[in-house]
């Protein structure tokens, strides 16, 4: 696994609109020991956020776009990643109406496999991310059960988030050595339990996550870029970055 840390740049979404903002967003990530960045969350095209990222040496591992985006746009999309430099192409979630009923699920699955196909054939993966979602039942199985199983393993990848795993019901740790490979980003991302009942998202180290276990998982499934996100921040999102980065530096990343 690659050892340097990536920034999810859809924690930092606010400060990517214009190119202005995403070059002084590039210099703060850089400034922080950031390496590897994913991009999300901004309207910016290709070839203008990677002029500004290689100057910053930041490196791009995989990108989110629309489930809707890849069925109108899917072409595009790959020449946005070739222009990126990456091989990763992520969807964020499934649509709404996948989730219906299991002939919808269906339908998604085939249609997911056959974009995964037309990636494959150009050098790219199909990244699925998860939330919580997927482990809902249709028809007493977990959507996220026949994803793994209905979709070509070496196309279909994941983007595993550990914090809506744990929201799932699941173990982040043992769920990443299920998917092995498969598994070929992770976002890592904390989940804190309050006194008052509630929970929320949380820099790494400061939720109830055990992250010895997690990372080993990550190292033993074969994942390849682990990257921080945190959908919500109670601090100014730079500044929970860099307590997560620092985090893991402690823990022998770089």
């Amino acid at each position: 696994m690659d050892k340097r840390i990536g920034a999810q740049y859809y924690t930092l979404r606010e400060y990517t609109k214009t190119i202005e903002d995403f070059e002084e967003t590039c210099r703060k990530v850089s400034e922080i020991g950031y390496k590897l960045v994913q991009i999300s969350g901004t309207p910016l095209g290709a070839a203008e956020m990677r002029a500004v990222l290689d100057r910053y040496n930041l490196e791009v591992v995989t990108t989110h776009r629309s489930f809707d985006d890849f069925e109108k746009n899917l072409d595009e999309i790959m020449d946005y990643n070739r222009t990126l430099g990456c091989k990763l192409c992520g969807i964020g979630s499934m649509p709404g109406w996948a989730r219906e009923n299991s002939e919808n699920l269906s339908r998604f699955i085939c249609e997911a496999n056959e974009m995964a196909a037309r990636l494959a054939k150009e050098g790219f993966y199909f990244g699925y991310h998860n939330h919580a979602i997927e482990f809902a039942k249709i028809d007493g199985k977990f959507i996220m059960d026949r994803l793994i199983e209905e979709t070509d393993k070496d196309a279909f990848r994941f983007i595993v988030d550990t914090c809506w795993l744990q929201v799932g019901g699941m173990n982040p740790s043992s769920y990443i050595r299920k998917l092995g490979d498969r598994a070929m980003a992770i976002h890592l991302k904390d989940l804190k339990a309050n006194i008052d009942f509630t929970t929320e998202m949380a820099e790494i180290g400061e939720g109830s996550l055990d992250w010895d276990d997690i990372l080993q998982a990550c190292e033993e499934a074969g994942a390849k870029w682990a990257l921080v996100e945190q959908d919500v921040c109670r601090r100014n999102p730079f500044e929970s970055m860099k307590i997560s980065y620092e985090y893991l530096i402690g823990k022998g990343y770089c």
